[in-house]
């Protein structure tokens, strides 16, 4: 008579899902890390050496990491191996719509950029009108990479404002059907796609790769047409209902002030992101924020006054935010970056004046280290989060 099958509760099933576990802590310490030894990784997920090495050998084996000697160390005795993901083998594809283009990568395991390819975005179109001109994309990605590749999954990153065609930013709509719609236009290539805010997609890569690693608590504010923000609190992602957290833009800080693109008034990316910078510099809509900047870096009396009054309401907003969340971090992405890092000081005063001293004696305020490729960075965490909690089921 044969066995019976292990139940879910057996002792076998039990050791089946520790390995599973353990193979995922390792191949997640070298996705993030980078090349570790053995020794390391003894060390750090506090396995012992015959356990490590046979997971990296599980690993190896699937093709998800390579093994090799270090470099001589002119030490004595036998080195530890290296364990390095096998980034340009295993992938996930990254994309994202965003105002005014649209931008698809292929990220190898361990976050390195293997390809990057962008189109523009035409004015007032929808996330699903993106759609075909992504699948196209990624067509073109696949084409150009080698065959032995495998794709981990993939994800969609959207921002949360569209250009019309008189110029105004207004709030996209929710697209939950985006991530099915691009499944199934690239058909047997589709990744199995999963769509979520921009913002919470940069704020995701800062925290795995970028200027907040390994802070658990922390805002990123994201500015493009409108202002958002990703929301970590206790190392994970506050998301809200739906997915549609973070509208942080439409706080309204003056009842009175301006008509903002979502009906109300005040809202604060009125005053403090990009359209109030060129507004206020009597500059085009279309004029690269960048101009103003530097021409205020040079001493023009115009542009310096929309900096310092755009940077005081920036400061305002994030106060405010502040006194709600208490992070130890305030991150600055997208068009905010170039803002904040051009207008520190006055960002910090204003913060100084309205925020809780117990808020604001443990804040760090930092520009973005992940630049425009933060969102893409993102969404490939998100794909290949199903890949690093059971490795061999790619």
């Amino acid at each position: 008579m044969s066995s019976p099958a292990a139940g879910p509760s057996s002792p076998a099933a039990g050791q089946e899902e520790i390995r599973r576990q353990n193979l995922g802590a390792v191949l997640r310490y070298v996705h993030l890390h980078g090349p570790t030894s053995r020794a390391e990784l003894t060390s750090r997920l506090g396995l012992n050496r015959s356990t490590i090495g046979a997971l990296a050998a599980d690993l190896s084996a699937a093709g998800l990491v390579a093994e090799e000697a270090p470099a001589a160390t002119g030490r004595a005795g036998r080195p530890s191996l290296v364990v390095s993901p096998c980034s340009a083998r295993i992938y996930a594809t990254a994309l994202s719509i965003e105002p005014k283009r649209l931008r698809a990568g292929r990220i190898g395991l361990g976050g390195r950029i293997l390809d990057l390819r962008e189109a523009p975005r035409p004015c007032g179109s929808g996330p699903l009108d993106a759609v075909p001109v992504l699948a196209d994309l990624v067509r073109a990605m696949d084409r150009a990479a080698d065959t032995d590749t495998r794709c981990a999954g993939g994800a969609v990153a959207v921002a949360d404002t569209v250009a019309g065609s008189d110029g105004i930013s207004r709030v996209a709509g929710p697209e939950e059907t985006l991530a099915a719609a691009l499944d199934t236009a690239l058909g047997a290539a589709g990744a199995g796609f999963v769509a979520g805010d921009l913002a919470d997609f940069a704020a995701l890569a800062e925290h795995a790769r970028g200027v907040a690693t390994g802070v658990h608590d922390l805002i990123y504010l994201h500015g493009d047409l409108g202002l958002s923000a990703g929301i970590v609190t206790g190392g994970r992602l506050v998301a809200g209902h739906g997915g549609r957290s973070g509208k942080v833009g439409h706080m309204v800080v003056d009842p009175d002030g301006r008509r903002c693109g979502c009906g109300s008034r005040g809202c604060w990316q009125t005053e403090a992101g990009t359209e109030a910078l060129l507004r206020r510099a009597g500059a085009a809509p279309d004029t690269d924020p960048l101009v103003v900047l530097r021409a205020a870096d040079k001493g023009d009396a115009t542009a310096r006054e929309a900096l310092a009054a755009v940077a005081d309401w920036l400061g305002f907003g994030v106060a405010n935010l502040v006194n709600v969340f208490n992070p130890d971090l305030v991150v600055f992405g997208g068009t905010l970056r170039d803002l904040y890092a051009a207008g520190a000081d006055t960002v910090r005063r204003r913060l100084d004046t309205m925020a809780l001293p117990a808020s604001r004696e443990h804040l760090h305020l930092r520009a973005g280290a992940l630049g425009t490729d933060a969102p893409l960075i993102g969404a490939a965490e998100l794909a290949f989060d199903a890949l690093l909690a059971d490795p061999l089921a790619l």
